[in-house]
């Protein structure tokens, strides 16, 4: 019962980061943002792992991955992220971001040759005109022609395919590891959030933290601890109760609850071409993560 809870917030907790990520963007910029956010997760995660007592130290070699992974999934993911919702709305990135599973398939076929059957490939081609239809609007010769979409769109399918290129690598590194998959995010995060702190003094715009408004303090607080903190602790723990197939079923709500809050919040619409755009991409990535029957 924990375990269903736990999901469920995580679902709204994950989905509603997005409409709290555009808001935060008109006052602060991507890199002070990562900063803000991740320092809040990283210290939240580190007390909770302390208290369980689940810190452990890397090994020498561990650090060169997590140092990778801590570029791939946190400064990359979010630079993304975070530059692509300047111009992507918040509805149309939780929608690409659902077909995640698909890229996961995809370049386990290409890295790991993992098998790739009829029903994933046609799970994969089913997801890729969801994707196609959300970014377009319904409007393909417009996307052909450049006359809809946004530079933003683009930015958030890349971030797709890194969070996917993050995933395999992280199963990789957990297949060999002593961490526990917590304290590995833990140990992902601090060191993505010391490249941040480099990719703020690049980016400059520190100082606007002290301007922030009271929004502003909500939505860093709410992207650090529940969003960076809590949602991944939910997660972890949940995978320790449930099968992975029936957990991951539950990130399919997530769009749901994007498009739910950035209606009211952003004055997102919802059109058509959204809602069988995204019910391709999710009856797509059902077929990507669909077990085989298994003959006797």
């Amino acid at each position: 019962m924990l375990g269903y809870l736990g999901l469920s917030l995580t679902v709204v907790f994950w989905g509603a980061s997005f409409v709290a990520l555009k808001v935060l963007l008109r006052e602060l910029g991507p890199a002070a943002i990562t900063v803000a956010r991740f320092g809040v997760g990283m210290v939240f995660l580190w007390i909770v792992s302390a208290a369980r007592g689940h810190l452990q130290r890397p090994t020498k070699r561990e650090l060169p991955w997590l140092a990778g992974l801590g570029f791939s999934g946190i400064v990359l993911h979010q630079w993304l992220q975070s530059v692509g919702l300047q111009t992507a709305s918040a509805t149309v990135t939780s929608w690409i971001v659902a077909s995640i599973p698909v890229f996961v398939a995809l370049l386990g076929w290409v890295v790991l040759r993992e098998p790739m059957g009829r029903g994933r490939v046609s799970g994969i081609v089913l997801a890729a005109g969801g994707v196609t239809l959300v970014v377009s609007g319904g409007d393909l010769r417009g996307l052909i022609a450049g006359t809809t979409g946004t530079p933003g769109d683009i930015l958030i399918v890349f971030s797709a395919v890194n969070w996917a290129a993050f995933t395999i690598l992280s199963k990789r590194f957990m297949q060999t590891s002593s961490l526990r998959p917590a304290t590995m995010m833990l140990y992902v995060m601090g060191i993505g959030w010391l490249y941040s702190l480099a990719w703020l003094g690049v980016e400059g715009g520190g100082e606007a933290v002290q301007r922030l408004s009271a929004a502003g303090w909500w939505a860093i607080g709410f992207l650090g601890l529940a969003c960076s903190g809590l949602a991944y602790l939910f997660w972890y723990d949940a995978l320790d109760r449930i099968d992975a197939t029936q957990a991951g079923a539950f990130l399919y709500f997530g769009p749901l609850v994007t498009a739910a809050l950035a209606w009211p919040i952003l004055g997102e619409p919802i059109g058509a071409a959204m809602l069988a755009g995204g019910a391709a991409i999710l009856i797509g990535v059902w077929l990507v993560n669909r077990q085989p029957r298994r003959t006797s």
